[in-house]
């Protein structure tokens, strides 16, 4: 056999292998003691264990099968799959909105890597069309990739960046953006974004998936689709986020950029609009606003873009016994501004007292949140809330933590004048700050409970 043909197999895998005389990519029937399997044989991650053989079943998901349960292989077939798909130019209409994509990377432009096993950034936008052919009913899109990182990768040079590229796109008269961005911090983007692109005249959506394109069960489709229409026939000229709104196909969501957090892990419907209520509904051709107040769509090229951030900045997740070693740290590294995460109503510790003194004492700007994600930072009630606050920590209402510390790093890019900071930071935008959560802002649905359960019966089956 060429070398080439058991890619990644080792040890006793590539001995079965070798010894039925089959290879990467063929097409068989393989039986086991636990039954027969038919599929086609797949690469394996060169980090993996010797001890499974990857099979693509007819269903288009994966499995590994022991080789302890192999007795026989056949091979009825062979054809090594393609995964790049090839790029196709947008068909232009008279009739469609002019919408941009700005392509960052992540899930929503990405292929399998069969050699490490990852999914790795490697669709272009223009390849996006090609595997969803659909958005050309929506409008017209031109594509730039910007990036092609995860986003975990991302960060303030890149928000930067996008902010200024946004602000180009809008004075030359782009009716709608779409930026592809990976999900883990789409969330911090979108906080970003908000503050460095001040009054769009146009809608800014951001978009991903949860499963990456080459996988049955991905959403890259039809979020591309909703955040299309979202970005071309939307009148919300807001920073949004676009995602699955249920588990299943039926609509997205469009959250705001600055109330908006990525709630689990695998989940398609990950997003969750958190302290208030998503602002739209949307599908591929169709939008329900669930929100009366928003930023309307307007005909004008005027926008304020303040691509600022001041990188010396971070969040503190309390924990019960944190020593103030970990606030220490921050300030003797020349940190400016410190985030903290507190329980209840916004506490820590007294251990962390003095190293708080400390952090004001050299001009650090603390803003205390609540990592309960809902509910407001309420500093009076308690002896420890007047204790913090006497000592120069700043309530921060009910922003969410990942917000205040984009929101923090960007008042302190544009001035170190701690009144002027805290104006900035303290200064609602896009509901970053509301003055109540209405009563269906905060709905934990918990399994078990007969009420929710019957409630969940009628859309499981």
């Amino acid at each position: 056999m060429k070398k080439n043909v058991l890619q990644g197999y080792k040890g006793r895998a590539l001995a079965v292998l070798q010894k039925f005389k089959t290879r990467v990519w063929s097409q068989v029937e393989i039986d086991t003691t636990r039954g027969l399997f038919k599929g086609t044989i797949l690469p394996r991650s060169e980090n993996d264990d010797d001890r499974h053989i990857v099979l693509k079943i007819s269903s288009g998901y994966n499995i590994g099968i022991s080789v302890d349960t192999v007795t026989s292989i056949k091979e009825f077939g062979y054809k090594e799959a393609k995964y790049k798909i090839k790029e196709r130019e947008f068909p232009y209409a008279d009739d469609k909105p002019n919408v941009k994509l700005l392509g960052t990377g992540g899930t929503i432009a990405s292929r399998l890597d069969y050699r490490t096993g990852a999914v790795i950034p490697a669709f272009s936008p223009g390849e996006l069309y090609g595997a969803v052919p659909e958005l050309a009913d929506i409008c017209n899109i031109t594509t730039e990739k910007l990036f092609a990182v995860f986003s975990e990768n991302m960060g303030p040079d890149e928000y930067k960046i996008l902010a200024v590229a946004i602000g180009k796109e809008i004075e030359k008269g782009t009716d709608g953006i779409i930026i592809g961005h990976g999900t883990d911090t789409l969330h911090h983007t979108a906080a970003a974004l908000t503050y460095m692109i001040q009054n769009p005249p146009v809608p800014i959506v951001l978009v991903g998936s949860q499963r990456s394109s080459d996988r049955p069960s991905s959403d890259a489709a039809l979020n591309l689709m909703h955040a299309a229409y979202a970005a071309g026939h939307s009148d919300i000229a807001e920073v949004l986020v676009c995602m699955f709104g249920p588990t299943s196909d039926e609509y997205g969501f469009l959250h705001r950029g600055t109330r908006v957090r990525k709630m689990h892990s695998s989940y398609r419907s990950t997003f969750r609009t958190v302290g208030d209520i998503p602002v739209a509904k949307v599908t591929r051709d169709s939008l329900v606003h669930m929100k009366d107040s928003y930023n309307q769509r307007r005909k004008d090229r005027k926008v304020k873009i303040l691509p600022y951030f001041e990188e010396k900045v971070s969040i503190v997740f309390y924990y019960p016994n944190m020593k103030p070693d970990i606030i220490n740290s921050l300030v003797d590294n020349g940190y400016k501004g410190i985030v903290i995460a507190g329980t209840g109503l916004g506490h820590v510790n007294k251990p962390l007292y003095t190293a708080i003194e400390k952090a004001v004492a050299n001009n650090v700007a603390i803003y205390m949140t609540v990592q309960t994600l809902w509910g407001y930072v309420h500093m009076h009630v308690y002896e420890t809330g007047r204790d913090l606050l006497a000592k120069g920590i700043i309530p921060a209402e009910n922003m969410l933590p990942e917000v205040a510390y984009i929101k923090l790093g960007w008042a302190l890019g544009q001035t170190d004048d701690p009144e002027k900071v805290k104006e900035i930071m303290l200064t609602p935008i896009q509901d970053d700050i509301t003055e109540r959560e209405p009563y269906n802002g905060y709905l934990i649905y918990q399994g078990g409970v007969p009420e929710v359960e019957e409630f969940i019966k009628k859309f499981r089956k």
